[in-house]
């Protein structure tokens, strides 16, 4: 007899942040089942937030991108890296002064925060996942670094999944950069606590009434297990059962995708 396991204590948790690719949407697909998880979270009066380390666009760009899905969720739902870090740059440097290789909802989030561009001396470098990069960026970049410059990474992922299949992300796109100064970046998204505490305060919740859902091992699960909140790994992105068994940590929750989670129990997996 298959061996299943209890969501009840699960479906006791008060608050879900939610990772968003490879759990609610590959590139411009929702997955499966997504719609009816959502309606539970909202028809159970749970508090949500989904957390991304994608830096690209702004929860205001989140949110209708789901509504083009079919998907009603508003932009206070939503935080992301980009958020994170111009939170981060301006406590460290307020007014500061960054050159950026990423996204509009990357640089909204930098000016928004009181930081200033600037591709002469800058307090920064901030990198951020972008499909516009080029050969003269990387290069001023790299003499940026090597004159001072302090280089930020949005988010440690080095790939991200897509309809089209597994695409290289920030931490693989800024490698030439860090391999042609020898400065590592700090990376601001998941799996850093900084990223997580904001998730928490955002929701005003602790961590003892919140779970954390992701498809990565290295960046959703590390977190969650790294914070204290209880993990479910859905097994509809980066991370199958193959994978899963390279690690030495474990999440709570094994799962198929996010439609597994309205259940009252599951098929034990792994």
């Amino acid at each position: 007899m298959k061996k299943t396991v209890s969501l009840a204590e699960l479906h006791s948790k008060s608050a879900f942040i939610i990772d968003m690719d490879g759990v609610i949407y590959h590139g411009n697909r929702l997955l499966p089942s997504v719609t009816e998880f959502v309606n539970w979270l909202t028809d159970n009066e749970k508090k949500f937030l989904f957390l991304t380390n994608s830096s690209e666009r702004s929860p205001r760009e989140l949110s209708l991108k789901l509504e083009r899905m079919g998907l009603d969720v508003s932009e206070d739902h939503f935080y992301t890296s980009a958020l994170a870090t111009a939170s981060f740059l301006k406590s460290q440097c307020p007014g500061g002064s960054v050159y950026v290789i990423g996204e509009p909802g990357l640089v909204n989030a930098l000016y928004d925060a009181g930081l200033s561009m600037n591709d002469y001396n800058p307090d920064y470098v901030v990198f951020g996942e972008t499909r516009s990069i080029s050969y003269e960026k990387i290069e001023h970049a790299v003499f940026l670094v090597q004159n001072g410059a302090n280089l930020i990474g949005t988010n440690p992922d080095l790939t991200g999944p897509t309809d089209a299949g597994i695409v290289p992300a920030c931490r693989a796109l800024i490698s030439p950069i860090v391999l042609a100064t020898g400065c590592e970046p700090y990376y601001i998204g998941k799996p850093n606590p900084l990223m997580m505490r904001h998730a928490l305060k955002q929701l005003d919740v602790s961590r003892r009434d919140s779970v954390i859902i992701g498809d990565r091992m290295d960046t959703d699960i590390v977190a969650g297990i790294e914070s204290e909140l209880d993990t479910v790994l859905v097994l509809s992105g980066v991370t199958d059962l193959e994978t899963l068994n390279k690690f030495s940590y474990r999440p709570k929750y094994i799962m198929n995708g996010v439609g597994d989670i309205i259940l009252d129990e599951i098929p034990l997996l792994g």
